[in-house]
């Protein structure tokens, strides 16, 4: 293998749901030169936590260019009170743009919190431009047995990475937990692709931003390892360069591995960015779980990947403190 790409075209284009990303800026696409293989249960023992899901809803969403209008659709509901410190009866949904907390709708009440058919739709003005800048939220309350409303799962989408102008966008999104969804440390974009004749998994570390660096440092020098799960054991991994002094770095580095097609829902991966040191043992700042065991943005992910096999499909994660 050649050690970096000429053009990014020899990966396809980096997409998010059909959007093409453009690397131009940030020069050739480099990749790690070796590439390791999963076809048996690596020696090494070390086992890593899967992210808690906090079930899932099924949206839809376009948007009326012509009268300035965003629609957004709740169709359904699974496993959206699976909580074991709390028993909930009913649930309801609250959808809100943000960052101003927007109230755009909010569901009825439904008894069976565990399979739900919302099939409600809301309608908001929203200028063109704020496309580029909102985000919707949907959050689940549970109603406990004092009438309280407790929230049990959310889950943020930007507007920004739909291309709702062009086309509508549907799909299941993961809840999380929001207490950890608050503890970011940053964020990180990052592009999967499976090519099944190869049996080849292709992750691009694209570029992170906001990074918040450990013990309150004012300076760090951050790269990014890549592990690869099987059951929850490290395959193998894989690391970028490092950055310089830069809390927004630019990476665009692409890691191959040989991934036989029979044992892909049982990986995952685990992305933790990480700050250099002289000794070699830099402080980790946060990680992403991505994989079918995962939750939110990590499952997503994922599944997205596997229904579009042969096509990069990117998205950005929250880093979550270690």
């Amino acid at each position: 293998m050649e050690d970096t790409f000429e053009t990014i075209s020899e990966l396809g284009p980096l997409e998010l749901m059909g959007r093409e990303l453009d690397l131009a800026p940030y020069g050739t696409l480099r990749k790690s030169q070796s590439v390791d293989s999963v076809n048996s249960i690596s020696s090494v023992s070390n086992t890593f936590g899967q992210d808690f899901t906090l079930g899932q809803v099924e949206v839809s969403m376009d948007y009326d260019a012509a009268s300035h209008t965003l629609h957004v659709a709740v169709l359904q509901g699974k496993d959206l009170l699976e909580r074991e410190e709390t028993s909930f009866e009913s649930c309801f949904m609250r959808i809100s743009l943000l960052p101003e907390e927007q109230i755009v709708g909010i569901s009825r009440i439904q008894r069976n919190a565990y399979s739900i058919f919302f099939d409600e739709k809301f309608s908001t003005p929203l200028d063109p431009a704020a496309l580029e800048e909102k985000s919707l939220r949907f959050s689940v309350f549970g109603i406990d047995e004092d009438e309280r409303n407790v929230s049990t799962g959310v889950v943020e989408l930007k507007l920004s990475v739909l291309d709702l102008p062009l086309q509508p966008f549907s799909g299941w999104l993961y809840l999380q937990d929001q207490n950890k969804a608050a503890d970011s440390v940053g964020e990180i974009l990052l592009s999967l692709s499976y090519l099944p004749t190869a049996e080849r998994l292709t992750v691009v570390v694209v570029k992170a931003k906001n990074l918040i660096w450990t013990s309150d440092k004012t300076t760090a020098d951050p790269y990014v390892k890549v592990y690869l799960l099987q059951d929850g054991r490290k395959m193998s991994k894989k690391r970028t360069a490092v950055k310089r002094d830069d809390p927004n770095p630019v990476f665009n580095e692409a890691m191959i591995f040989s991934v036989p097609a029979i044992v892909l829902q049982d990986l995952s991966l685990r992305v933790t960015v990480a700050e250099s040191s002289s000794d070699g043992h830099g402080d980790n700042i946060g990680h992403v779980i991505i994989g079918p065991s995962a939750s939110g943005m990590g499952t997503t992910h994922w599944n997205q990947m596997l229904a579009t096999l042969r096509r990069p499909v990117s998205m950005w994660h929250p880093v979550r403190r270690n």
